[in-house]
């Protein structure tokens, strides 16, 4: 089986949120939108159950390993089959089912580590799971690419790289920033970033545009030291390195259409700094993607939605460019380490 013949692994997410609702709206698209096949690991009850009451004809088979996903996809939506415990209602969650959110995750992994699945995609859970607990890769930083991107891979339109780790909470605190942020660290994500642009999108020489924390980007110390005393030394090393980086800048100015020429992706200091602007540039379209890791994971830019699960108000198109944006890094991937 050739590597584009391998379905993507799509992950259950929390059952009772919109997790069900878009995989059964991406896959009922599949035909206008050209979506890659892809598996649901995930319980096929659930899933028939959203289907009737979105009013929805799909029709689900249930499959004994991912190689017959590709053959059945056409036909009907290839579930490999994980259990959820006790019963599932839309827009109630329970902690009954977070072991198989869990295990859905750690499964996915698996199949892709095994070569039986070309990338990880994951629908969405408010638990304190994460992809690199799943894995035990946990070296991935914040980082968002600009918007849109200069070559972007394939159908994609955008894609937002996050730091997988952070699933404990859903943002970082200013404290947090001055507290964690150290040389070793914003080196690292520069280099990671650098590297899976080049390994994963195709870009020979990425331009890097590195953030400050303070406003003004410090103002040369005068509003804060971290610029001065942290990331203007590691950009200075970076580029001695060979390394197309530069800042610190402000960003209240780092994401308008202009600057936005002027480099392939943005390295961020804190959660809202970067989520805001890109959610104001694309809301509907943003894509998760965890870079650092050794294979590829995608995720939609959403969070559970309990709020509008079941209701038939899901727009499934952060998930379909996920699936996408996936299937097109999976091709692209090389063996640069």
């Amino acid at each position: 089986m050739g590597p584009t013949a391998k379905p993507l692994a799509l992950t259950l997410g929390d059952p009772a949120g919109i997790g069900p609702d878009v995989t059964l709206l991406a896959f009922a698209a599949r035909n206008r939108e050209a979506i890659p096949p892809f598996v649901l690991i995930g319980d096929e009850t659930v899933l028939a159950e959203r289907a009737e009451t979105l009013g929805l004809s799909i029709p689900i088979a249930k499959i004994a390993a991912p190689a017959d996903a590709a053959q059945i996809f056409p036909d009907a939506l290839p579930v490999l089959p994980l259990a959820v415990s006790g019963s599932v209602v839309a827009g109630q969650p329970s902690l009954e089912a977070m072991d198989a959110v869990k295990r859905s995750i750690e499964t996915a992994v698996g199949l892709v580590q095994e070569g039986e699945a070309r990338a990880v995609v994951t629908n969405q859970c408010r638990s304190r799971i994460s992809i690199a607990q799943a894995s035990r890769f946990r070296d991935t930083r914040n980082i968002s690419p600009r918007w849109p991107p200069p070559r972007p891979p394939r159908s994609s339109r955008c894609w937002w790289p996050v730091r997988s780790r952070w699933c404990r909470r859903p943002s970082t605190s200013l404290e947090d920033v001055e507290r964690t942020l150290t040389r070793d660290l914003l080196a690292e994500t520069i280099k990671i970033t650098d590297r899976d642009l080049r390994r994963f999108f195709g870009y020979g020489r990425p331009r890097l545009a590195v953030s400050g924390p303070n406003p003004h980007a410090g103002e040369q110390g005068s509003l804060g030291r971290e610029e001065v005393e942290i990331i203007e030394p590691v950009i200075a090393e970076a580029q001695a390195q060979g390394l197309d980086v530069s800042g610190p800048y402000p960003a209240d100015t780092l994401f308008h259409e202009a600057a936005r020429q002027r480099y392939d992706a943005a390295i961020c200091m804190y959660h809202d700094q970067a989520l805001v602007p890109f959610k104001t540039l694309a809301f509907e379209e943003g894509v998760n993607v965890t870079l650092g890791l050794p294979f590829v994971r995608t995720s939609p830019d959403h969070g559970t939605a309990f709020d509008i699960a079941g209701t038939g108000k899901t727009n499934p198109r952060s998930l379909i460019e996920a699936l996408r944006l996936a299937s097109a890094m999976s091709e692209t991937a090389t063996d640069e380490a």
